[in-house]
């Protein structure tokens, strides 16, 4: 048997966030900050599960049992479920759905001219915050009873998101950047997909890929560095060979999988290969996410209360690596990261000018915060939990708070000299009591696809004066305050207010013209994904000048941009539009044309005869 590698390749940091216990806990005298931390976090016998935690944290236990990301995943029964499975039918295409009730159990019935149809027993119920998606084994009718059809217990992710903010339902797909798709069906297996992100498992299962190292075996949940930049890479060290072996080994039992493999690089491809395909809900630790997803194992501190949880990733034979000396804020940076750190779907674009698969810039939605947040300047000092609660439902009011004025107290523990009014007036040249005196409005600009129809934060604290960002991104940032400017004067202002300059070439590639409207011209030549920062402002702007372009991208190739713009034109019509963007672009462009000329054709006569069927035109 080869040994193993003591150093691999700096692809992963898998780190949890915690903030600590919160009972006071004495420790014996002769005890050394050492002795307080657990030996292992994060195998599966180090974990007690969330049930553990409550005697002695109540309050914190009852809020996370309330929160969102709790409940991330739930099992259907008893759980609230804001979907109407009430016989309500979506259309999509030429396909249907149709969500029904039969005593305590939901449905979802598929109807497709191209995937036949399928009946789908709900199992699970997938996210809270802003949607909710679900997974169903496929079954030969409704009731108890019922025999499973296709492979058996195979939970397949189903197509349909209830969305929160429109109390709609869309092609679940069209969530991300990817473009259009065909009709109705079920796709993924749902303990292959996002399941470790979503429920709680050991953390060593999520270094699997990151250990193997380049042609590792793929499976959902690998926690990987590969997202970053190279000089913010950490790497992992194996201090015992055969410890590591063994804790493999004892995890592909636990699965069910006897391991022959015997050689590392082996053992490892085993084991991913096995968690990609035997994982079940009864092996995981916890349906939906639990304290120790953050936390970390604790069933040695549910032992000796003096041992407490550990922001680091603790084990006998590994050891996290970091590129240099990382305080508490980073470790819980990190924690977040093992999730938040999406750059989704095969779309090709980054912030910064970056392409997705060299080095890439920032995300440009939802679920890559945490990895943004690493990327920029603060990461280092600063945590999430600075802004964000860990443990209850976040209040909207006081997120939106922290982008006031008197927000800027998160950011004067690192730049007390802005604190005082007249020195944030010559730092920000705007009224340090006004809109344009908040550090996060300028620092964290609204300019990412959230998970309903609205602009959320750039989490990579930046500049709107960055190089790469003025002369690689559109808009320029301070349009997302002043809809009407022109690149030529925000350039000139920032030129004068701060003492950088600027490619006016390069702008003038970007926008066509120095005398062109920011976002009007994002809108007209940007990347999709820019597109929908100019029109997720123009919309808020309620500007009317904008409404031919947000009505032409109503058939916008990628389907969640036409969502995008169907909010926008609303809120600059004040009424709704009466178009369904999930159809085929060609029947949306029809269906934009008849409502704008009720004399043009109607989508099913133009459908109609792109098909050669015989039509009557006055039909």
């Amino acid at each position: 048997m080869r040994p193993w590698p003591t150093q691999f390749s700096p692809l992963a940091a898998a780190l949890w966030v915690a903030l600590g216990c919160t009972r006071p806990v004495s420790a014996p005298a002769t005890a050394t900050a050492r002795d307080r931390l657990p030996r292992s976090n994060i195998l599966r016998e180090d974990y007690a599960g969330s049930a553990a935690c409550a005697p002695c944290h109540p309050a914190a236990y009852q809020a996370w049992q309330r929160s969102p990301m709790h409940n991330m995943t739930r099992l259907p029964a008893g759980a609230q479920v804001r979907a109407p499975f009430d016989g309500t039918e979506v259309r999509f295409k030429d396909d249907a759905a149709r969500l029904e009730s039969h005593g305590q159990e939901r449905y979802m019935r598929l109807r497709s001219e191209q995937f036949g149809e399928h009946l789908f027993r709900v199992t699970k119920v997938i996210g809270g915050r802003h949607r909710e998606d679900f997974a169903g084994v496929e079954v030969a009718g409704p009731g108890p009873g019922a025999p499973a059809v296709g492979v058996p217990g195979a939970e397949l992710i189903l197509p349909l998101s209830y969305i929160f903010e429109t109390a709609s339902f869309r092609l679940k797909g069209y969530s991300v950047m990817v473009n259009e798709r065909p009709g109705l069906r079920a796709g993924g297996v749902w303990n292959q997909t996002c399941v470790l992100c979503h429920n709680t498992y050991p953390l060593f299962g999520s270094l699997w890929g990151a250990l193997h190292g380049p042609g590792a075996p793929a499976y959902q949940g690998e926690t990987v560095d590969r997202v970053m930049p190279a000089d913010r890479r950490w790497s992992w060290r194996v201090t015992d060979p055969e410890a590591m072996s063994r804790a493999l080994r004892a995890e592909m039992r636990s699965l069910g999988v006897e391991p022959l493999a015997d050689q590392p690089q082996g053992l490892l491809a085993a084991s991913a290969r096995t968690l990609r395909d035997h994982l079940v809900p009864e092996k995981l630790v916890e349906v939906g996410i639990g304290c120790e997803s953050c936390h970390g194992g604790s069933r040695e501190h549910v032992a000796r209360n003096e041992v407490l949880p550990s922001f680091q990733p603790r084990s006998t034979f590994l050891e996290a690596r970091p590129s240099h000396t990382p305080g508490d804020a980073e470790w819980i940076n990190r924690a977040c990261a093992r999730c938040h750190q999406v750059l989704f779907s095969r779309y090709p674009y980054t912030w910064e000018g970056g392409q997705r698969r060299r080095d890439p810039g920032g995300s440009h939605i939802t679920s890559g915060e945490a990895r943004d947040f690493l990327l920029g300047g603060c990461s280092s000092r600063m945590s999430c939990v600075a802004c964000h609660d860990p443990h209850g439902p976040e209040d909207p009011r006081k997120l939106e708070a922290l982008a006031t004025p008197a927000g800027n107290r998160v950011c004067a523990g690192c730049h007390p000299q802005y604190t005082e009014p007249a020195a944030l007036r010559a730092h920000a040249h705007h009224d340090p009591a006004g809109a344009g005196g908040s550090c996060i409005a300028c620092h964290l600009p609204r300019k990412n696809m959230g998970l309903g129809y609205r602009l959320t934060r750039y989490h990579r604290i930046g500049s709107p004066t960055d190089r790469a960002r003025v002369e690689g991104d559109r808009p320029l940032e301070c349009a997302l305050c002043h809809p009407g400017a022109r690149a030529g004067e925000l350039v000139a202002s920032m030129e004068r207010w701060w003492g950088k300059r600027f490619d006016r070439a390069r702008l003038v590639e970007l926008y066509g013209s120095l005398d062109a409207p920011v976002l009007g011209a994002t809108l007209a030549r940007g990347k999709p994904h820019e597109q929908a920062t100019a029109i997720g402002v123009l919309g808020e702007a309620r500007s009317p000048d904008a409404a031919p372009g947000l009505t032409a991208a109503l058939s916008h190739p990628y389907p969640l941009v036409r969502y995008y713009a169907k909010a926008a034109l609303e809120q600059v019509r004040g009424a709704p539009v009466p178009i369904d963007v999930s159809q085929d672009a060609a029947d949306v462009r029809a269906a934009v044309a008849h409502w704008l000329n009720p004399g043009a054709p109607a989508p099913a006569v133009v459908r109609a005869k792109r098909s050669g069927a015989i039509v009557d035109d006055e039909d």
